[in-house]
């Protein structure tokens, strides 16, 4: 298996999309425009990153941000073994070799001075200086840059610098406003109404973000309560273990939100 083909995504994500976020997208990679993607915790922008490597057939290289991450665990760096010092390739570098997808998750988790180095990636000069090697690695052609955060938790410590921003195009990303249309168009009733029903105690915990809770209930949990419902777990106690159990501690709020799934179960 070659470098790039250990990259590719094999099979098929699914994802449903909410607009034009798919053509949109494929408009950016055709004109090889770097992407910014900002929306909340959990609701599909890693999922869509990944859909759309798959639906162009580009390998894709993600990386999570932390607060740790220095500009070398990026580029890369030089390593002992027993032959002496070997170079190794971050996955940055690694991407913009082989022409892949290079997606950082959650970029302002990283420091500010981490980010810098994407910069002369993000213009006309395609480029990825490497100083501590002294070389110079121009983009691969297929090479694409793709950044998210959620902008729920900015803060003027936890922001891209405008000189960052404007390097990108963008996509705005929320939490779906409708569930089970997909299933009402199969005719599947039954898994309508639960989809439906977990929407509703998802809609009113994400009215109580800034009120109580740091952030609201993700996709991703909606899709772990529907998975315990399906493993024939009652639907109140399934929506309490995944979708209010995980997000708050606070007495208050899990009485307000288990008196809200004991209200659309009923």
């Amino acid at each position: 298996m070659s470098n790039k083909e250990q990259y590719l995504v094999k099979t098929e994500p699914f994802y449903q999309a909410q607009g034009s976020e798919v053509a949109l997208y494929e408009a950016a990679y055709h004109a090889r425009l770097p992407v910014m993607m900002k929306g909340p915790t959990g609701c599909g922008k890693s999922r869509f990153v990944e859909y759309m490597a798959w639906r162009l057939g580009k390998p894709l290289i993600s990386v999570a941000c932390n607060e740790d991450m220095t500009a070398a665990d990026l580029v890369g760096r030089y390593l002992l073994d027993a032959n002496g010092t070997r170079w190794l390739d971050g996955p940055l570098t690694t991407a913009a070799r082989i022409g892949a997808i290079c997606y950082l998750d959650e970029i302002v988790e990283a420091r500010q001075d981490t980010t810098v180095v994407i910069h002369p990636l993000t213009d006309h000069r395609r480029v990825l200086p490497l100083d501590k090697k002294g070389e110079l690695v121009e983009a691969h052609a297929d090479f694409q840059l793709v950044i998210s955060y959620n902008p729920g938790y900015q803060s003027l410590m936890k922001d891209l610098k405008q000189s960052t921003k404007q390097r990108f195009a963008a996509f705005d990303f929320d939490y779906r406003s409708r569930a089970g249309s997909a299933d009402r168009r199969n005719g599947d009733r039954d898994r309508c109404r639960r989809r439906e029903q977990t929407g509703k105690i998802a809609h009113a915990a994400r009215n109580l973000k800034g009120h109580g809770l740091d952030e609201g209930i993700s996709t991703r949990l909606l899709v772990y309560a529907a998975m315990l419902i399906k493993g024939a777990v009652e639907p109140t106690e399934a929506c309490r273990m995944a979708m209010v159990r995980p997000i708050t501690d606070d007495a208050d709020i899990r009485d307000t939100l288990d008196h809200a799934i004991d209200s659309v179960f009923a």
